[in-house]
């Protein structure tokens, strides 16, 4: 998995039978979420797992690898049983001793675009005893690893673990390289520990990249050795993050100098803005600013005069300025859209524009000249941004903002990043999108509830098939409650699918109680009404 930081960067983290091509319209439900690339299953049988069931790999140095399965084995084997640990599983029953795992590049390096595709045989066609998984890199191994534990479940009445839907064999790879949930621990602190099971919950659901907003105008919580004052902006002494703990994370409020002043607390003191950007990868930011104070701070206002600049001169000057930094660095920048709406024929070719809203300009006046800064609801700045040739991610607010809490799952699912985008190269241009978890209103208490399930849909959107995906979402309805309840098996407390975000349970045992009597043609609330 990918992280992204505010102010911000990215960076890796560790994280049988005859069988037949079945269509997506047409196939077997298998409870596997995102939904595979190609599916192959009879779903007819079962194997017992062996207590002993190991994980065999080639290459075997991957330590990455090794320290998944033992991630996943507690996973699988979830539950125990008295009955397996004083006798063997009989003879009779077949078994899965081992998960063989061929990885055909030992490299480990993780960037955007790196090959995430693998295969899943159960069995091995050479050996009955065994799985198959396949991929050219560990992080489409990991994605098998996942898909693989989805399809293992404990049976209550053999007190075994299994492995279903047997013989199965999957083909799998991402839609989109980049697939990303945005957390914000500026406007609410979030332990470590929650962070870290955000980045768990995000492996089940294939998303791989978290862009992690640790900071803004209300609070600066990170250490930084070299400036050991910026992490005076957190809320308390508390409420903070070591260099250790967001290794690799540099950067921003303790340094008044780098501030118009003590009442102008953004955007960054431009003049200075060259001391504060040591970065990798990084998102530069740019939405939503306000220039402002810059006029009312007597330093800021004489800087501009001397540069000649008014202050949305001085806007475009920040982010151009902090782009070269970057580029110099062999950096990519990523920006939001506001610089591509303000000063877009000015930005680096090589910038990846952040899409959030569906507003763009009245009139475009060409590669070579700046947008106007009139605005009006459509179908999304995205097709612009393609066709000036950026790449682009898209985070459309009305329907992937987590925050929004009256946008239920369908929505999120529906959304289409290529939406009006035709062309074979302006559509390669989107990389990708991301849910965004902004936190006003979310702390250690809610933010599981007020991510899932509803992320989960959009992680679908952006890895399975288009031609699966534009099928609707009632055909995903029972599977997205089998991935809640996962979630839940994992720790991780998704809210109701069949509410609005973080709504609380409806019904004791409400799932269970409504898949046993619900009728045809229920709706939630008619099914309420009845009960």
């Amino acid at each position: 998995m990918l992280v992204a930081i505010s102010i911000l960067v990215f960076l890796p983290i560790a994280l049988g039978g005859a069988s037949s091509r079945i269509g997506f319209a047409e196939e077997k439900e298998v409870p596997v979420w995102p939904k595979p690339h190609s599916l192959l299953a009879s779903g007819s049988g079962s194997l017992a797992l062996a207590e002993n069931f190991t994980l065999r790999s080639s290459p075997d140095s991957i330590a990455t690898l090794s320290s998944a399965f033992a991630r996943y084995r507690e996973i699988i084997f979830l539950h125990h049983s008295i009955f397996l640990a004083s006798r063997q599983i009989p003879e009779s029953i077949p078994q899965l001793q081992a998960l063989s795992v061929r990885i055909s590049s030992p490299d480990e390096t993780l960037q955007i675009g790196v090959d995430e595709s693998y295969r899943l045989q159960i069995p091995d066609p050479d050996d009955a005893t065994a799985a198959l998984l396949t991929a050219e890199t560990v992080y489409g191994a990991l994605h098998g690893l996942e898909t693989f534990s989805q399809i293992c479940a404990f049976n209550f009445t053999t007190k075994m673990t299994e492995v279903r839907y047997i013989p199965v064999d999957i083909v799998d790879r991402p839609r989109f390289e980049y697939r990303g949930l945005l957390i914000d621990t500026s406007r609410h602190y979030e332990p470590l520990k929650i962070v870290r099971s955000v980045i768990d919950s995000m492996a089940y659901a294939k998303l791989n990249v978290l862009h992690w907003h640790i900071v803004d105008t209300q609070s600066f919580p990170l250490e930084i050795p070299s400036f050991p004052k910026l992490w005076n902006g957190a809320y308390t002494g508390a409420e903070r993050y070591t260099l250790e703990d967001a290794k690799g994370i540099v950067e921003g409020v303790g340094y008044p100098e780098l501030w118009p002043s003590g009442n102008c607390t953004q955007p960054l003191d431009v003049s200075n803005f060259a001391k504060t950007f040591p970065f990798k990868f990084m998102h530069l930011g740019g939405d939503e600013v306000d220039t402002t104070c810059w006029k009312k701070t007597r330093h800021i206002a004489r800087w501009l005069a001397h540069n000649n600049f008014t202050a949305k001169q001085g806007y475009e000057y920040f982010v151009l300025r902090a782009q070269k930094i970057a580029l110099k660095y062999g950096l990519t920048p990523v920006n939001w859209e506001e610089t591509f709406n303000n000063f877009g024929s000015k930005l680096n070719n090589e910038t990846i524009i952040h899409n959030w809203s569906k507003l763009y300009p009245y009139v475009f006046l060409g590669y070579s000249h700046s947008w106007n800064l009139l605005f009006r609801i459509g179908p999304g700045l995205a097709p612009l941004v393609v066709g000036a040739g950026f790449k682009c991610i898209v985070s459309d607010q009305d329907v992937w903002y987590l925050d929004h809490l009256d946008v239920p799952w369908q929505s999120f699912y529906k959304n289409e990043p290529l939406t009006n985008i035709t062309g074979e190269h302006e559509q390669s241009l989107i990389i990708g999108g991301e849910v965004c978890m902004w936190g006003e209103t979310v702390d250690p208490s809610d933010i599981h509830q007020t991510i899932w399930p509803r992320a989960a849909a959009a992680a679908e959107r952006l890895w399975s098939p288009r031609s699966f995906t534009d099928q609707g979402t009632s055909q995903v309805h029972s599977r997205l409650k089998t991935f809640r309840c996962l979630l839940q098996q994992r720790g991780i407390p998704a809210a109701p699918v069949d509410e609005l975000g973080r709504v609380s349970p409806p019904y004791p045992a409400f799932n269970g109680y409504y898949k046993k009597y619900a009728q045809a043609g229920d709706t939630l609330q008619s099914f309420l009404a009845r009960a």
